[in-house]
């Protein structure tokens, strides 16, 4: 079945492969970005079943502006994935206060003035879906990603709690937990990598800098892959929670289910008995 599918961050890397996807399968799609006319070139050109529109996700203004243009051209949308992120690299202590706002402007408070924007139309509908790609850093903390994961943290809190907000309305949501797929954000467009100020972080930053480019390319998921397994969730009736993407997101996720379980019950004798004790009176 055709369904109206929006998609932020559609100019490169996996945005370009859901949009790609979608058009082939015969979905009418909503692509944003930035720079509108490099998304649809990138696309492939004007076409019946797309529309190509201005988003930059951390205006509402820009947001609301695109909703409605998607509702005049298609009549309705169908699925939001919020696609569209960056990732602000370095050790806390290098990351200033400004670079840590803008870390959570973009991949926090971003997909939230988007989804903002699409929810009165889906409830108007009482129907719809909407998919968040947060990352396994958004579960699991890595060294040199303080900032990004902590971004990711907080969408993952949001969308787990958003979930009971929207489902009444016949609204279904989707947060995705990618690996290491060879995506664009490891590219200096969507990266912000640190100069060294600190000394005791100097050496170490510029080998885990020089490790993380190296890196781009060469990771083991295939976004191509990703973009289609996203369809498929789009598709169901009752799509998951949450999406673990990758052999090594899986891995990482069912260790850290594990310690955390093992930290729960290590935290039983002292953690399990801080009730208000009953004194008698």
């Amino acid at each position: 079945m055709s369904k109206v599918i929006f998609i932020t961050g559609a100019g490169r890397g996996l945005g370009t492969d859901i949009a790609l996807h979608a058009l082939e399968a015969g979905h009418q799609v909503v692509a944003t970005g930035r720079r509108p006319e490099e998304v649809e070139k990138t696309l492939g050109g004007p076409q019946d079943n797309l529309l190509v529109t201005k988003l930059d996700i951390t205006s509402p203004q820009d947001a609301q502006a695109a909703a409605q243009a998607a509702v005049e051209r298609f009549g309705r949308i169908d699925v939001l994935v919020n696609n569209a992120g960056n990732f602000f690299a370095g050790y806390f202590e290098e990351i200033t206060p400004e670079q840590m706002r803008q870390q959570f402007e973009t991949n926090l408070f971003g997909p939230m003035n988007v989804t903002r924007a699409v929810l009165p139309i889906l409830r108007k509908q009482r129907a719809g879906h909407i998919i968040t790609l947060s990352s396994t850093a958004g579960l699991i903390g890595q060294e040199f990603c303080v900032a990004y994961a902590a971004s990711k943290f907080a969408v993952e809190g949001w969308m787990e709690s958003l979930r009971y907000d929207v489902e009444p309305y016949g609204i279904r949501t989707t947060v995705v937990e990618p690996g290491f797929f060879r995506t664009e954000l490891l590219v200096d467009a969507s990266t912000t990598w640190p100069q060294p100020t600190i000394d005791d972080y100097a050496e170490r930053t510029t080998a885990t800098v020089a490790a993380w480019k190296s890196m781009n390319g060469q990771q083991p998921g295939d976004p191509a892959k990703l973009a289609q397994a996203l369809l498929t969730i789009a598709d169901q009736d009752t799509p998951p929670l949450r999406f673990v993407a990758g052999a090594d997101a899986i891995e990482g996720v069912k260790a850290k289910a594990q310690e955390l379980l093992a930290q729960a019950q290590a935290s039983r004798e002292l953690g399990g008995n801080l009730a208000h004790a009953d004194t008698g009176a």
